[in-house]
């Protein structure tokens, strides 16, 4: 992963799975299904001659326009996922993301409270979890997605146990 701005020096950033990718965009069909489908509403509507409004150039152009940014939406979804990684130090986790608004989340393995692993039906699928570290803030989740089951088990252990050292050292 290459070094931007925001990286701290000296890191080796591990990425999630690229199959986190194949998650993403099972996502975006399905977003993009459901707001073509509404947005077609009025095009429909206007066809079968129910309506009279909006004109018929209207009517197309709506859902035409939101595909064509959805489009662009899927395009990013490779990048975006290649942009995530993370990196384990001695005394904390580094979280990496973003791609225009890069973002790098440091949490101090004493500062977590518990740390889980999730797994939605398409991630499960792929062999896929994600795993969520819950500090004692009350918008402080910090997400890595995409992590193969057995990283993200092996994360989750290792994460509680250098938590566990931490707050027994204080």
């Amino acid at each position: 992963m290459p070094q931007e701005p925001v990286d701290p020096q000296g890191i080796t950033w591990t990425r999630v799975s690229p199959k986190y990718a194949a998650v993403r965009m099972v996502g975006w069909a399905i977003g993009t299904v459901v707001t073509l489908l509404v947005l077609s509403v009025p095009l429909v509507l206007r066809l079968t001659g129910v309506w009279t409004w909006p004109p018929l150039w209207l009517a197309w152009a709506l859902p035409l326009t939101v595909f064509a940014i959805d489009l662009v939406r899927l395009s990013l979804i490779p990048r975006q996922v290649r942009a995530i990684g993370y990196a384990e130090r001695t005394e904390d986790l580094l979280v990496r993301r973003g791609l225009l608004f890069q973002r790098v989340l440091v949490v101090p393995y004493g500062r977590m409270q518990y740390v889980d692993v999730a797994a939605g039906p398409v991630a499960r699928a792929l062999g896929l979890c994600e795993v969520r570290l819950h500090t004692a803030a009350a918008d402080a989740t910090i997400e890595i997605p995409g992590l193969p089951a057995a990283e993200g088990t092996r994360l989750r252990e290792n994460l509680t146990a250098r938590g566990e050292a931490r707050l027994a050292g204080l």
